[in-house]
């Protein structure tokens, strides 16, 4: 069984209260995912994040490629860390971790997904386009965000997918 991790960090210049607001409420995710990808929240989005919420999406992960995906808020500490987890959906297993950290310019947002694909070693063959389709999104995310809030300046962002 071969698990992949996606490690992203960025900073943004905005209280962490403003960044959590923004980020527990489930209809922001599609202003931050790709329009090519079609999201569409089906179910469950309709309040702010809270342990044990179900949230039931659609999305295009590649052109032609249609699918439903289920996930879970397992965990939740207000202003702090909420934990998703894909129930049902295009991947053997999905572990999103979102956390929120002060610092003296504003906040950093750090991602850190636990990921395996299905199909066994037919799944790792496609690794590589899963891969690239998983930098393009988050990419995207970070480019909306700054679009949104700003850009903490001398601040690094990070983005690193590896197997573990």
């Amino acid at each position: 069984m071969r698990l992949y991790r996606l490690h992203s960090l960025q900073s943004l210049p905005i209280p962490k209260v403003k960044a959590w607001e923004f980020l527990s409420n489930p209809k922001n995710l599609a202003t931050i995912t790709p329009e090519h990808m079609g999201f569409h929240i089906l179910s469950g989005g309709e309040r702010d994040m809270f342990p044990g919420q179900i949230i039931q999406y659609k999305v295009i992960p590649f052109p032609g490629l249609s699918t439903r995906w289920v996930t879970e808020i397992t965990h939740v500490l207000d202003g702090e860390y909420f934990v998703d987890e894909q129930r049902f959906g295009p991947y053997a297993l999905w572990h999103h971790k979102h956390f929120l950290k002060t610092i003296p310019e504003g906040v950093v947002m750090e991602d850190i997904i636990d990921l395996k694909l299905p199909f066994g070693p037919l799944g790792r063959l496609v690794y590589p386009l899963i891969k690239k389709q998983l930098i393009k999104i988050f990419a995207y995310r970070e480019q909306k965000l700054t679009e949104l809030f700003g850009k903490v300046e001398g601040k690094s962002n990070f983005l690193h997918i590896k197997s573990i």
